[in-house]
């Protein structure tokens, strides 16, 4: 197999038809007919499904992987790039807001530079003020946080080798966003300037947004926890100075501590900033427990294969055709 193309279905009833029909022609005139095209049903509540597996019905590229519920966009993408198996792989989002024919430019550019991986990157971010605001805010804070700095503006839309896929599915995080995986992986990678339409509404709410943001800093940095272990010091520092003033005070000038209104405020100050110390190793303690319970991230209702019948009930650890690796990162 010469090229996998990898997508999610979530609410895109309306774009299955003319994403399949575009990509399948950019598709043929890069490798012909050697190609395959998995579509990941992740628990969409429309028509998703449906319309997915009845192309699939009639054309023999295609093969769609039902979740049994909606596990998330990123999860999802590592369970369809899990069962690729073409020599390159395009990640293409199917909500036409990434183009297919991006394919072509993409692998030109990786076969000319021999990179491994090709991804697009736009010039500014879309969106309102706000969130573009909120993004360059989550960008900077990042970059003093975490460990990698991740690339600005970057989209779904990548093409990678076989290696480099195989590498990226072998990570055994179980709470992980993608954008980090991307590049923790590394290889040899580039990028090439798209530009990305608003067709529709995004699914991601401004909750959902922090949420994410949240959880990647807890996910990917440590820093956080040596800069609670620098503030304690600090603190306790200045908590030793300050009663040593006023021990002496009193002892050599005979002068009490008085203030009502000034150990209130200390308590309830330090008393916050316990909280929000106790929140982030809550945080913490939340994703080590989520990773200790090895569970599988996704589970597959039914695999549709093309111009073949379903196979009900088959879940991650039951695919037998798959790579060994692809199904031991999924299973994980």
């Amino acid at each position: 197999m010469k090229l996998s193309v990898v997508s999610t279905l979530y609410k895109s009833e309306s774009h299955i038809a003319e994403f399949c029909d575009r990509i399948s022609a950019v598709a043929r005139r890069l490798v012909g007919d050697d190609f395959e095209i998995i579509l990941v049903n992740d628990g969409s509540p429309d028509g998703s499904l449906d319309l997915a597996v009845a192309r699939s019905a009639v054309d023999p590229h295609v093969t769609v992987i039902d979740l049994s519920r909606n596990f998330g966009h990123h999860k999802a993408i590592m369970t369809g790039l899990a069962h690729a198996k073409g020599d390159r792989v395009f990640l293409i989002d199917s909500d036409l807001e990434e183009e297919p024919e991006w394919l072509l430019p993409f692998a030109d550019q990786m076969s000319e530079h021999k990179l491994d991986v090709v991804y697009g990157v736009q010039g500014s971010r879309r969106g309102g003020a706000f969130e573009r605001w909120t993004g360059a805010i989550f960008f900077s804070i990042n970059d003093w946080l975490s460990d990698f700095h991740l690339p600005r503006n970057v989209v779904i839309a990548r093409i990678m080798t076989r290696a480099y896929v195989a590498a990226l599915v072998s990570h055994q995080d179980h709470e992980f966003i993608i954008a980090h995986l991307f590049q923790l992986t590394g290889f040899r990678q580039d990028s090439q300037l798209v530009v990305k339409h608003a067709l529709s509404p995004t699914t991601y709410s401004i909750n959902r947004r922090i949420q994410m943001a949240v959880r990647y800093l807890m996910t990917t940095s440590t820093k956080i926890l040596y800069l609670i272990l620098y503030f304690g010091l600090t603190i306790s520092m200045l908590s030793v100075l300050t009663m040593a003033f006023y021990l002496t005070r009193y002892v050599v000038y005979g002068v009490g501590v008085s203030g009502f209104t000034s150990i209130i405020i200390s308590i309830w100050f330090f008393g916050g900033m316990t909280m929000l110390v106790l929140g982030l190793l809550s945080v913490y303690i939340a994703n080590i427990l989520s990773e200790t319970k090895r569970r599988p991230y996704t589970i597959i209702r039914a695999i549709h294969r093309g111009a073949a019948a379903g196979i009900e009930g088959q879940n991650d650890g039951d695919a037998k055709d798959r790579s060994s690796l692809g199904s031991e990162r999924v299973r994980d």
